[in-house]
């Protein structure tokens, strides 16, 4: 079974080495010894949020202060495929529930789109404290997950911005019912075209550093109403490609899941 997982300053952790000793505080070691109710002797990984994972004992715990021996100190390897969604803003929070399964699923990133039929707004006050209620969302799934890295939360994105993501993505997909190919088709292929162009990469550092340079992902989530199809027409012309799910039409909140976990099988990351 694995351990339980708590955040700690990454700045503080960066310099410690097995044998060193570290107490946890704030809210996390509220957390680890009020809540959890951590005890002598049991384990725990503390971690940076970026991959850093301290395997840990405990040896104390007191009312708000956690404090632990280190055992063992691993760097987790990025993905060579990474995995970013696009999630449109939608009502009664299921664009917040989509983007939680997600971390759970092991997305990397997530970023808000102000959809035009999306019927929640970011506007004022709201466009500050949406994306740190997000950052608040994805670090709590990632905690439940017991992942090392917490997924970065985007700024909010306009139909221009979404554009812009998918210029630099490697492939981008628009989970859309009105698609013929299946997601797990469109990865195929672009994993055969990807494996033929590394096969004759004769890139910089040759075909071994081509295979290995890391590939960005992107999932593109409509709200409630569906994307209109100016959207769609400005995300094929930007690069992307439209993606089918399955035979029937899922909510906001379960698309992008779901494509996590096809994906995920498909380009080798389970």
């Amino acid at each position: 079974m694995s351990n339980p997982v708590f955040y700690a300053d990454p700045a503080e952790l960066a310099g410690l080495l097995p044998g060193s000793s570290y107490t946890l505080g704030g809210d996390e070691g509220r957390h680890a010894t009020t809540v959890k109710r951590l005890t002598l002797g049991e384990p725990v990984d503390l971690c940076d949020g970026a991959g850093l994972r301290l395997s840990c004992t405990v040896s104390s715990a007191e009312k708000g202060l956690l404090t632990v021996q280190i055992l063992d100190v691993l760097r987790e390897s990025a993905q060579p495929i990474t995995f970013t969604l696009i999630q449109a803003l939608a009502k009664g929070d299921r664009d917040e529930l989509a983007i939680e399964m997600a971390t759970e699923l092991g997305i990397d990133a997530v970023a808000p789109w102000q959809a035009e039929r999306s019927i929640v707004r970011w506007k004022m006050d709201k466009a500050v404290k949406g994306p740190q209620k997000w950052r608040q969302v994805v670090a709590a799934a990632a905690k439940q997950a017991r992942r090392s890295t917490i997924p970065e939360v985007g700024a909010l994105l306009g139909t221009t911005g979404v554009c812009e993501q998918i210029a630099a993505a490697d492939l981008a997909l628009i989970l859309h019912e009105d698609a013929t190919d299946s997601v797990a088709a469109v990865a195929r292929q672009w994993q055969e075209a990807l494996a033929e162009h590394h096969a004759g990469g004769t890139v910089a550092g040759g075909a071994d550093a081509a295979a290995t340079a890391p590939h960005t992902v992107l999932m593109i989530v409509g709200p409630e109403g569906g994307m209109s199809a100016a959207e769609v027409e400005a995300f094929i012309a930007a690069g992307a490609r439209t993606a089918l799910l399955g035979r029937h039409v899922l909510r906001s909140s379960t698309a992008g899941p779901a494509a996590v976990v096809l994906l995920s099988q498909e380009l080798g990351r389970w």
